[in-house]
């Protein structure tokens, strides 16, 4: 793609060099003026247009710190492309410590988004005209939940070439072959043709060291793929193949109660294997849960107390595999975790 024209806002970032724009939204009723800061580096050398979002649900934060450590990267001086940088999408979100807008409506199932609609719709709409609509490929950033913590992995369209490709870059063990969400912003830039990653890792309102370097790594690594960054011998022989999985399932509490978790994330798991116990605060019933695939658990709750039906454990369908899978997920946790000892930035603890 040619180095054209770019511009945020009618603001107009040359090739080779790089701004911060901060993208006026809607105001706070208290009249106060808010916007989306959005970070642009442009590269001198042509190439494609990859945007990075964090905090779409305004209680994951780990985005927004892998953000901030990829700005700081020495690297993008000889990047070709342009990144486009959006640690916090809702910061409507930020500001009450919300997954939600303030209107309690999801911002990732508002999108395409609409000009004259809700204030999610208004923000989902800005946010695909002057981002979206400008790239060429996009990574978005997420966590679990509140008390909910999610194993690195990519979700993403693998039906797509493209995509698929990415995604495998990445870097993570698992990719999960997921379907879209109605008004996601993936499904929406997909539709737009622009191939999207989802990283999933950690848990809401918690930063998590490795998590993070994980994510900076896997977003340098697709910009390796996607040739905005050079390519080295040690990068293309250190990249392991992940395992991909094609469908996943919650295990749901059976019983309210204490739970008490007895499997680790990342582990393999057999149907029928014994993965908690829940019991009423006396210990005078204890019920099991176990687990009904064969699988890795790729999520799972944080919350001991629990209420009948809650989500407990999600487990990404690999089969046979599982071990393998386990085993990747194990090396994966120590490569990073010698990182975290050796690096010159002090981990956050």
């Amino acid at each position: 793609m040619p180095n054209q024209e770019f511009s945020i806002n009618g603001q107009q970032i040359s090739p080779g060099r790089r701004m911060t724009i901060d993208l006026p939204v809607p105001k706070l009723y208290t009249h106060t003026e808010t916007t989306m800061p959005v970070h642009v580096v442009r590269g001198r050398k042509d190439g494609p247009r990859l945007f990075v979002c964090a905090a779409i649900h305004g209680d994951e934060i780990n985005g927004i710190e892998i953000i901030r450590r990829l700005l700081k990267y020495g690297g993008l001086k000889r990047m070709a492309g342009t990144l486009v940088a959006v640690p916090i999408v809702n910061v409507y979100g930020i500001i009450h410590h919300s997954r939600y807008l303030p209107d309690r409506r999801d911002l990732n199932r508002s999108f395409p988004g609409s000009e004259s609609g809700s204030l999610a719709a208004r923000l989902a709409y800005l946010f695909m005209q002057q981002i979206v609509s400008q790239c060429t490929h996009g990574i978005d950033l997420h966590t679990g939940a509140v008390h909910r913590v999610n194993l690195p992995h990519i979700r993403a369209n693998l039906d797509h070439p493209e995509t698929e490709r990415l995604a495998r870059v990445f870097g993570v063990p698992v990719l999960l072959n997921s379907s879209f969400r109605d008004g996601s912003l993936r499904q929406s830039a997909d539709e737009a043709g622009i191939p999207i990653l989802l990283y999933e890792a950690g848990e809401a309102l918690r930063f998590d060291e490795l998590f993070i370097r994980a994510g900076v790594e896997g977003i340098k690594n697709v910009m390796r793929g996607l040739g905005m960054l050079p390519l080295t011998r040690r990068w293309q022989e250190k990249l392991a193949e992940p395992f991909v999985a094609h469908s996943s399932a919650w295990i749901r509490a059976p019983e309210s109660g204490m739970l008490r978790t007895l499997i680790a994330l990342g582990a393999h798991v057999q149907n029928n294997d014994l993965l908690g116990m829940i019991s009423d605060p006396f210990g005078e019933t204890e019920v099991e849960v176990r687990a009904q695939i064969n699988g890795v658990v790729i999520g799972r709750t944080h919350l001991p107390l629990v209420n009948e039906g809650d989500a407990l454990f999600h487990i990404a369908r690999f089969g046979k595999k599982g071990k393998f899978v386990a085993k990747h997920v194990e090396d994966f946790n120590q490569e990073h975790q010698a990182v975290i000892e050796n690096a010159n930035e002090p981990p956050i603890i």
